[in-house]
């Protein structure tokens, strides 16, 4: 089950360094919250994937699901809850506003992983 996956772990560092300079850079309406939030669930997924050896639709649920309880932790306030409020990176990690735009973005991006991946296995190769 366990199983390092280089592929996804390339992808997963990528994304990674992606999210970051949107984090240090992007300073918009558009990008830092919904694309960021787009490409946070393509990054869990791969990190998922680089790690365990799952199904696409499997590691893809368990990733979105994951994603709607981080966000509706924020909804709770769950940083000032555990007393991380002055923390910026507790707040940066978990966020600290419930929206239902991220969840349209983490279910866009989980959508666009699970159509990537069963279109790019259905590719003959060549």
């Amino acid at each position: 089950m366990f199983q390092l996956n280089k592929k996804y772990l390339v992808f997963t560092l990528l994304l990674l360094f992606t999210e970051i300079i949107i984090a240090l850079y992007a300073h918009d309406q558009i990008i830092r919250p919904y694309g960021g939030d787009f490409l946070v669930v393509i990054l869990l997924y791969c990190f998922v994937k680089s790690i365990v050896n799952l199904e696409v639709i499997i590691a893809a649920i368990a990733v979105l699901l994951f994603s709607y309880l981080i966000e509706i932790l924020q909804y709770f306030h769950i940083v000032e809850v555990l007393g991380l409020g002055n923390s910026k990176a507790a707040r940066v990690i978990m966020g600290n506003s419930f929206e239902w735009a991220d969840m349209l973005a983490y279910t866009l991006g989980i959508i666009f992983v699970v159509f990537i991946e069963t279109k790019w296995k259905a590719q003959p190769a060549i």
